[in-house]
């Protein structure tokens, strides 16, 4: 995992290594640091030409320092003040050093020469450090040298798409009081090897889903559960007849229409974990077995699609009735931005580390929202990120298939914060590996299970491809 800390955290780092070393001792190490960068970008030296465009703060020392190192080197460089909109001579890389992650205000990016690349400072001038958020004249960069820990704003809104490749460097701050961290592949090891002795109700996965002429979303979830490692899968449908039932590895039983929360809580005790919600429609009777499920599961429940429609701002009420029982498992909830607005009564907004903290906060559930870099957040503000989404995973049924991966993972002892961040790398990291146009989440069942085997050529690390739509699925 790698940290990542928002501008008010950042604030604190920088402080604190200032009372330490100095803020000049930090300037050097970040200027150098800086034109290392910028050499690489360019592939040597000789014969190059370098503009820094350099702010009146920190940033803008940095700038400095390094346009020294380059020429030092034998660059030509030209060090212009941040005006904003300005003409720049012709070179072949344009440092922005105008203004760090505290700006705030209008900011008109200067002129690119043609041919040149931009390579910004810690973040690209006129992007918001939290949000990713950016005024219209916000810089596009090609490449982004970031210090200490990511941010935020490279993760989500634009900052993808005008940060460009991020390098974060270390120049001796301090990262350790990060709340939030970002998911790679290397967190696989997460996933502990099946004992020698195992069997397959030691990984168990219970999903309550589907509902008479909605049988795809749980074949979609039970099936995605089985390819991520899940030993047993059991699937109850409520009031479907047998012969509905899909037939495959999946244990599936038809479940009555009426108070069938009782038949699933008699299973429960040989189960790891609980998913709870698609395709189950949105009836009373439904809405009163999965208020019930909630409250009184005592294990990891998961609640998806139509168990957050059902229940909305109940949800911190069933969750403090499950406290009072005595029950400690967590409930991990998976919305999509409107199934946030239902569930919290307002939309998310674009600080979405915020948003699901929020919502993590005052319904004591964990919250995993959904979207092209996907937030899970717990309600004492710890937070895990996945960044692997793509438009690939804008199609229906993908949001199913997630569900049942995190329930797979939970059931073979991931922790669900874990799990559920885990799920949603593998997730898209599996789409990454299928086809680039018309993939379905069918599909998405077997690469799962392809990936988590290694077969992972092909994919793209931190998402690749425009960030575009829910890329985890709705």
């Amino acid at each position: 995992m790698r940290p990542i800390l928002t501008v008010a955290e950042m604030r604190e780092v920088d402080a604190a290594a200032q009372a330490q070393v100095g803020i000049q001792t930090l300037i050097q190490r970040a200027g150098w640091v800086l034109a290392r960068a910028v050499r690489n970008q360019m592939g040597g030296t000789y014969g190059r030409r370098v503009v820094v465009v350099a702010g009146p703060g920190h940033n803008g020392d940095d700038g400095r320092v390094a346009a020294g190192w380059l020429e030092r080197w034998g660059v030509r460089v030209s060090v212009l003040p941040a005006a904003g909109g300005e003409e720049l001579p012709a070179c072949d890389v344009v440092v922005d050093a105008a203004y760090g992650t505290g700006f705030r205000g209008s900011y008109v990016a200067p002129a690119v020469p043609k041919g040149a690349r931009v390579l910004a400072v810690d973040i690209p001038t006129g992007l918001d450090g939290d949000t990713g958020g950016g005024c219209v004249g916000a810089v596009v960069a090609d490449a982004t040298v970031t210090f200490c820990a990511l941010k935020p704003g490279l993760l989500i809104g634009d900052g993808p798409w005008r940060s460009g490749a991020v390098e974060v460097a270390d120049i001796g701050l301090d990262p350790s009081r990060a709340r939030a961290h970002l998911v790679e592949d290397a967190d696989l090891a997460w996933l502990a090897p099946r004992p020698a002795g195992g069997h397959k109700w030691q990984s168990a996965v219970y999903v309550a889903a589907g509902s008479p002429g909605m049988l795809g979303a749980a074949s979609l979830c039970s099936r995605a559960a089985m390819r991520a490692g899940a030993g047993m899968v059991r699937l109850g449908v409520p009031g479907a007849r047998p012969s509905d039932l899909p037939v495959s590895e999946v244990v599936a039983s038809a479940l009555g229409e009426l108070g069938w929360e009782v038949e699933v809580l008699d299973v429960l005790p040989r189960c790891r974990a609980l998913v709870l919600g698609p395709g189950l429609g949105s009836s009373e009777a439904t809405a009163r077995a999965v208020r019930q499920l909630i409250a009184k599961a005592a294990l990891p429940v998961l609640a998806d699609a139509d168990a957050l429609n059902v229940v909305g701002e109940e949800l911190s009420g069933l969750i403090a009735a499950r406290t009072a029982a005595g029950i400690t498992d967590p409930v991990l909830v998976t919305p999509h931005d409107g199934e946030y607005s239902h569930l919290a009564g307002h939309p998310p907004g674009p600080d979405r580390f915020m948003a699901a903290r929020w919502l993590a906060e005052h319904s004591g559930a964990m919250v995993l929202l959904k979207g092209s870099t996907t937030v899970v957040a717990a309600p004492e503000g710890r937070a895990l990120v996945s960044t692997s989404g793509s438009a690939r995973l804008a199609t229906a049924g993908t949001g199913d298939v997630l569900a049942g991966v995190i329930g797979a993972f939970v059931a073979q002892g991931v922790e669900p914060l874990g799990a559920a961040a885990l799920a949603a790398h593998v997730h898209g990291r599996a789409a990454g590996i299928g086809l680039a146009r018309g993939l379905v989440a069918g599909d998405l069942v077997e690469l799962v299970a392809r990936y988590l085997s290694g077969e992972s050529q092909g994919g793209e690390s931190q998402g690749g491809e425009s960030q575009g739509g829910e890329s985890q699925g709705g």
